[in-house]
């Protein structure tokens, strides 16, 4: 069996986001509640691992939290002194719906440390493909701000250091959150050598970013793929824009390494989220960017855990990709999934395919 490699810490559980709910913060009329971005999606996803006895499977990823310089590859230097000041005083707010409490900073480097790690050994061939189980997310969390619950950027951390190490050049990043992964767009949004797509709620979260118009700029034209996909979109849009866009994007790019920013708030159960997916479509979407990366990249894949808000949800779709990663025999069943799936509008709507054909064209530019 192909070694598939988990990277985990406790100590990105005990992040604490505030009592904000699904608002930057409380006040007013807004009664004080448990933040959205809540440890216990991702407790719950690696407690299912460990009853249904795939965890033992993996392969343990261990990491150091990020230095100082790892973080000046995308972060500014006064927004890491602010948050690092912030921190120590025990709360503050990075940006944009990103408030925290004590530790936030070394925790967040923490987040970031386990997937530079991940990267690393798949890289360096230590493991097949890896999942990292990291917190606070990354993929919102600009270069001189947090936002969307972000704090710093996991995923242009963890690539920038691997270019440093010589370990890599050509990297494809897909993100399928659905919020905008404008974070990672800003990173690598005039760079060739990196190619960044994002599936997403159009014009959701953040406002007025994410359309299909935002492509690059300089060297990176055309190396930016936004799929702003129309609410309510299931299982038949996910896989469509799949085939049709993000594999063929694959091959014309032909990465090295592809990264997923891997959200789960795309579930039907998401309370953050409007879209139809179940976990099956979680898996069937992580077999084909495996295919599209054995073919294109002996397989070098990386997935790094982004959004989800639902406690109860999360962990089936999260252990869906991990078994599907793993080619695993072990097979937890999905409580809700054969409902979701025969929830109406699954099929790929005719608006949605008109969405998927006007994008095409984008795809020239790609080389």
């Amino acid at each position: 069996m192909k070694r598939t490699g988990f990277a985990f810490h406790e100590h990105c559980l005990w992040h604490d986001a505030g009592p904000c709910s699904v608002f930057d913060r409380p006040g007013g009329f807004i009664q004080p509640a448990a933040a959205a971005e809540h440890p216990e999606t991702k407790r719950r996803l690696r407690n299912l691992l460990a009853v249904s006895g795939l965890l033992e499977q993996l392969t343990p990823v261990n990491g150091t939290p990020a230095m100082r310089e790892d973080l000046l590859r995308f972060h500014t230097p006064r927004y890491i002194d602010e948050l690092s000041a912030m921190s120590e005083q025990g709360y503050g707010d990075a940006g944009q719906y990103a408030p925290f409490r004590q530790d936030a900073f070394p925790i967040a480097c923490r987040s970031a440390g386990l997937a530079m790690a991940t990267v690393t050994a798949v890289l360096r061939g230590e493991i097949y493909n890896g999942y990292c189980l990291s917190r606070p997310p990354g993929h919102h969390a600009e270069a001189d701000r947090g936002m969307g619950f972000c704090l710093l950027g996991n995923i242009p951390i963890a690539i920038r250091a691997a270019q440093a190490q010589g370990l890599v050049r050509r990297v494809a990043v897909i993100d399928w959150d659905v919020h905008h992964g404008n974070g990672t767009q800003q990173a690598f949004y005039e760079d060739d050598e990196v190619l960044t797509i994002s599936l997403h709620h159009d014009n959701n979260y953040p406002i007025d970013s994410g359309s299909a118009e935002e492509r690059g700029s300089g060297a990176g034209f055309g190396y930016n793929l936004n799929v702003p996909l129309p609410a309510g979109s299931g299982i038949g849009a996910y896989l469509a824009a799949m085939d049709q866009l993000v594999i063929p994007a694959l091959e014309r790019f032909k990465p090295e390494l592809v990264v997923v920013a891997c959200g789960f708030d795309a579930s039907a159960m998401d309370p953050l989220g409007c879209m139809l997916l179940n976990a099956d479509a979680f898996g069937q979407l992580t077999a084909k960017v495996m295919t599209a990366a054995e073919r294109l990249c002996e397989g070098r894949l990386v997935m790094v855990h982004e959004g989800g808000y639902s406690q109860g949800y999360v962990p089936f779709c999260g252990h869906r990709v991990i078994e599907t990663l793993s080619q695993s025999e072990i097979h937890v069943p999905d409580p809700a999934g054969d409902d979701i799936a025969r929830w109406g509008q699954q099929e790929l709507q005719p608006h949605q395919a008109a969405l998927l054909e006007s994008l095409l064209p984008l795809l020239k530019d790609i080389r």
